[in-house]
């Protein structure tokens, strides 16, 4: 067994209204900024770390597995959204019992455009495996893909393991179906890897849980399947449809964002830059055999060149009856958070917005959520409705969020669920941390230049009353135009937004057809107070605090650039932005050897054209340096 694995222990205590909960959390490391890369021959590549889990004889209450990955330290980051696995490979030490459990699945991001400092950390609850990651446990990370070796990631796998006795006893888990089966093959259908399942539940099984990872890939013509149509899918038990899910993904909201691919196109179940959340399913035990079966759409591939592949992973999980009757737990705290899951939309002002789970055998009717910034006097809120075991519900709860400059932390407790005593009060209690609003002057300036399609973008401010104190809409916008807006607001807070009903942002590199907008906001003698993203998706989302004596932030850059089109056969433009003038230097590098640099002394502004065509074929990054230092980076394709 390696020595590497790490295991931590951190006795929480957590302080809310005046009651002092304790609670252990474990985390065990099992990958530490491994550097990961492909294997060009294989087209797949394993990496195996061990971590030190609980003994059999301890409890526990909750496992989340978190993954991030990083720009490596010393090599180019990996550009290609592939598929990767993380499996549960062996328990009990080396000589210990083979497993193949798939615990994840992550997408990896376009990461072209990613700088040296960046990384990003997903998580999803593994819960459902908590009966075998136990004692000396192997994980295996499987990465795809066919790039170059020099290029990858720094991957770290971690697992949040909190203890406390578990909502139900696990029993068992049995494989149900495992593959990448074929879709829209008329002589090798994919019914004939999802045939029905004969299961025996255990004589003290309860319930049953169905926990299917399902995404799609490839896509052949004519229709795309499966990476890019949309299909349904039913998953049957002992004869009744119990779910049939849409197998499709919304990706222009990914909180990932930007990425150097083609980021925003939704997909079959899954994005780039994704660790998926797998689709559960609880069923009643039957004394007698049960089946359980998974429906794919009907679908031929009409031309014959079949490339869609259902990679589908689906277990049983089997436990006891639930331990507690009146038993409720918090999930997440959405905003306000400083987690990069929920980036898009914080720090929130106006909407605190939680999860909450009923993990008790009877119904959840009600129960009181207390809740608020620490510092500020707590509120409450009485929900109603109705829960059954182990659903969830978000809710948005009423009233500000208030804060103080710096970082904050805001609590939510739930009490009382049904009107009674929570039989396990640790995890009713949540903590998130985020930071304070940005600061803007009473009057500044929208600045907004509009692509060649206005008519799928709205702008608003909206203040504490959510009345609408500023908006822009679709039909008061020509193609290729700027406005700019003066804005005059009362002291207070305000969201605002940028909507983008295309899904696409302001500009996208793949659709050059639809030109390039910006938006800015500026003070009323130029300087930029804040910049967003043209590449943005579905939109933008900025809470910030106006007061009359808001300073110019010095953190915020002054300089702005803009490269169009990021898909070109032979020219493209750089609009470039300096506060002062400088040295500028812009280069065009593949795997991170410059191939072509032009150096521009004592430079304020202006727009330069570069003609690329002579240049060989495929993805390029530019890079721009302002006195030897990279303020931006882009990913250019030549086609």
């Amino acid at each position: 067994m390696k020595k590497s694995a790490l295991l931590f222990v951190i006795p929480v205590l957590t302080l809310f209204v005046g009651k002092i909960f304790a609670q252990n959390t474990l985390n065990v490391t099992t990958h530490k900024r491994v550097f990961i890369n492909t294997d060009m021959k294989e087209g797949k590549k394993s990496f195996f770390g061990w971590g030190i889990f609980p003994g059999p004889t301890e409890d526990i209450r909750k496992i989340k597995m978190q993954v991030t990955l990083g720009h490596p330290d010393s090599a180019a980051i990996a550009h290609w959204d592939y598929l990767d696995f993380i499996y549960l490979r062996r328990t009990g030490g080396k000589s210990g019992k083979n497993r193949d459990i798939e615990l994840g699945r992550l997408i990896t991001p376009y990461g072209s455009s990613f700088t040296d400092d960046w990384s990003f950390t997903w998580e999803v609850d593994v819960t459902d495996f908590a009966s075998l990651l136990r004692d000396s446990v192997e994980v295996e990370y499987v990465h795809s893909g066919y790039e170059p070796d020099k290029l990858g990631w720094a991957l770290t796998v971690n697992f949040e393991i909190q203890t406390g006795p578990p909502v139900a006893d696990p029993l068992s888990v049995t494989e149900l179906y495992k593959g990448q089966f074929p879709y829209g093959d008329k002589n090798d259908p994919i019914e004939n890897y999802l045939k029905p399942v004969r299961i025996t539940f255990a004589d003290d099984a309860a319930f049953g849980r169905i926990r299917i990872q399902h995404t799609g890939h490839g896509f052949g013509p004519p229709d795309g399947c499966s990476e890019f149509c949309n299909r349904w899918r039913e998953v049957i038990f002992n004869g009744k449809v119990i779910d049939r899910t849409d197998l499709w993904k919304d990706c222009g909201s990914n909180p990932l964002y930007p990425q150097g691919g083609t980021w925003v196109y939704d997909r079959g179940h899954w994005c780039p830059g994704d660790l998926q959340n797998p689709d559960c399913y609880d069923v009643k035990a039957s004394s007698k055999e049960s089946l359980i079966d998974i429906d794919m759409m009907p679908y031929v591939d009409s031309i014959g060149e079949v490339d869609g592949k259902e990679a589908i992973t689906a277990y049983l999980i089997q436990y006891k009856q639930p331990n507690r009757r009146f038993d409720v737990a918090m999930e997440e705290i959405e905003a306000p958070t400083s987690k990069q899951l929920y980036g898009r939309y914080n720090p929130s002002v106006f909407r605190p917005v939680i999860r909450f789970r009923n993990v008790g055998s009877e119904p959840l009717k009600e129960v009181e959520i207390k809740y608020g910034t620490k510092g500020f006097k707590s509120k409450s809120y009485k929900w109603t409705g109705h829960l059954d075991f182990y659903e969830e519900t978000t809710l948005v709860l009423p009233g500000p969020i208030e804060f103080d400059e710096g970082k904050n932390v805001f609590e939510v407790e739930l009490v009382k669920p049904n009107g009674k005593k929570d039989q396990w009060i640790s995890d009713n209690v949540m903590r998130s941390t985020f930071k304070s609003l940005k600061t803007l002057p009473l009057d500044f300036v929208v600045a907004y230049k509009t692509n060649k399609k206005p008519k799928e973008n709205l702008l608003f401010i909206i203040n504490e009353k959510q009345d609408t104190v500023y908006r822009r809409n679709p039909q008061q916008c020509k193609p290729d135009m700027l406005y700019t807006d003066t804005i005059h607001l009362e002291p207070g807070v305000y969201e605002f937004e940028l909507t983008d009903k295309g899904g696409d942002g302001l500009e996208f590199w793949a659709e050059p057809q639809q030109g390039y907008g910006y938006l800015r906001f500026l003070d009323t003698e130029g300087n930029i107070l804040h910049h967003f993203i043209s590449d943005c998706g579905n939109g933008q989302f900025l809470a910030f605090k106006a007061t009359p004596e808001a300073q110019l932030d010095s953190t915020v850059s002054q300089n702005a650039f803009f490269i169009y089109p990021r898909r070109t056969r032979d020219k493209l433009e750089l609009d470039a932005f300096l506060k002062n003038p400088q040295k500028l230097r812009v280069q065009f590098t593949v795997d991170e050897v410059p191939v072509e640099i032009h150096e521009y002394t004592n430079f304020k502004s202006g727009t330069f054209e570069y003609n690329i065509g002579y240049l060989p074929k495929g993805r390029y990054i530019v890079e721009i340096y302002v006195d030897n230092v990279l303020v931006h980076k882009d990913r250019i394709n030549h086609d």
